[in-house]
């Protein structure tokens, strides 16, 4: 009978788990206080990957524009502290697609890190190149 329940038991823990892990991929179709304070981020940041992007496209890859952000188009992979608890370091790794800024075509793909600590100071850590895309002839 131990084992009955404790197989229950255990069944439920992984469906729960499952069920909440399902739920996390699935892309926010309301608007909630966390996705609130990531937009707030992903506005305050835009100015700094815009400049980063650009040294990275501008004339190197792209020559007759610059790389456009657009902040509802950047994905964030993970966050942390970097001093532990209550520390006011952070970085933030994210992913994101840099357009023409016309019409908003993507240009390629890349992965970005950033420290943040209070002053604010922002400081690109890591920049990855994931993929240019064939930008399609006018």
């Amino acid at each position: 009978m131990k084992k009955i329940a404790n197989t229950f038991i255990l069944s439920l823990v992984l469906i729960t788990c499952l069920q909440t892990t399902t739920f996390a991929l699935e892309k926010p179709t309301q608007d909630s206080e966390e996705l609130r304070l990531q937009d707030m981020l992903m506005s305050f940041l835009s100015p700094y990957i815009g400049k980063d992007l650009n040294n990275y496209y501008y004339p190197k890859i792209f020559s007759t524009f610059s790389p456009a952000v657009a902040p509802w188009k950047i994905e964030v992979i993970e966050t942390k502290r970097v001093n532990g608890f209550r520390g006011f370091i952070f970085e933030i790794t994210f992913e994101i697609e840099p357009t023409d800024g016309g019409h908003w075509v993507p240009i390629g793909k890349d992965r970005m890190t950033y420290e943040i600590s209070y002053g604010p100071r922002v400081k690109l850590i890591n920049h990855t190149h994931l993929a240019t895309y064939t930008y399609p002839p006018e």
